[in-house]
């Protein structure tokens, strides 16, 4: 399997060297890397410029862009800047972020993946963050979720869903919209990735109302988003966060701006209530929910 990686990168000085390092050490090394350096103000394209330099199968690509950061819009541009560089000779292909160390087996084992089952359109490992010394996994979602940073597709499933969308939310509608076609997400937790800057620091406080667009972009409706929202709010003990959620979905209903069609829609809705309903097994055996 020929596997394609492409590397958004923006003020990454202190982690790309440490990601870069962890992918040409790998078992099984991508056939091409293109590492794009979204405007950095830092030191970062000099420490890409150095691995391209002397690795032939990595590339740095100089994005021009906005140093303000949008949730969803930004990241996934520059994926599609470095995406337009490669050519389309590929098994797999890979978003990953910069802040990341791999495993050294990471692609073998994604590999045994893909080639277990030819209906896998997604896969991963799991992400670790280091809390007082140690390594614990990042639990802002299930083990069973292919998280934002470490993305790999089978090319046909990432024609099928079309791509990433360029809005909030494109690191879990692709998910529903790769199950809406028929293929199958899976995880390999035994692939652990140390993830070293955690999900949302680099969040602003312009951005605590995407969550809830990113609600109705996905055509949840208004239950499920409340539902959605206050599960979200109870991990992060965060009352705060349910009532910008609400707002950004109540916001987002104004422009009436969706990255799913209806019946995606109507499909996203029945997987995630299915999932709902699932927590309760009427018979008296409860199983675990997960929004």
């Amino acid at each position: 399997m020929k596997i394609y990686i492409v590397i958004p990168v923006y003020n990454e000085e202190k982690f790309v060297a440490q990601m870069l390092t962890s992918l040409v050490t790998q078992t099984l090394v991508p056939d091409k890397i293109v590492v794009v350096d979204d405007s950095s103000s830092d030191n970062s394209a000099k420490i890409i410029q150095e691995f391209s330099d002397n690795y032939s199968f990595i590339k740095y690509h100089f994005k021009s862009s906005s140093s303000v950061h949008a949730p969803g819009a930004k990241v996934v541009e520059a994926f599609y800047s470095g995406l337009q560089i490669l050519d389309e000779d590929y098994d797999l292909i890979g978003k990953f972020d910069a802040d990341l160390i791999l495993p050294p087996d990471y692609f073998e084992k994604m590999q045994k993946v893909f080639s277990s089952d030819e209906r896998v359109g997604m896969a991963s490992g799991i992400l670790f963050i280091e809390n007082r010394g140690k390594w614990e996994f990042e639990n802002i979602s299930k083990k069973d979720k292919v998280r934002g940073p470490v993305k790999l597709f089978r090319k046909k499933c990432f024609e099928d869903i079309g791509g990433l969308k360029k809005s909030i939310g494109w690191d879990t509608v692709d998910e529903l919209l790769a199950r809406y076609h028929g293929w199958k997400v899976t995880t390999d937790v035994t692939a652990q990735v140390k993830h070293l800057k955690p999900t949302g620091r680099a969040y602003t406080k312009a951005s605590r109302y995407k969550q809830g667009e990113a609600f109705f972009r996905m055509r949840y409706g208004m239950l499920l988003s409340g539902i959605a929202a206050a599960k979200l709010a109870w991990s992060k003990r965060s009352l705060s966060l349910f009532t910008h959620s609400m707002i950004g979905y109540i916001r987002a209903k104004k422009d009436k701006v969706y990255i799913v069609n209806p019946d995606e829609g109507k499909f996203i809705r029945k997987f995630r209530w299915r999932h709902i309903f699932s927590k309760f097994n009427f018979r008296g055996k409860s199983k675990r929910l997960e929004l």
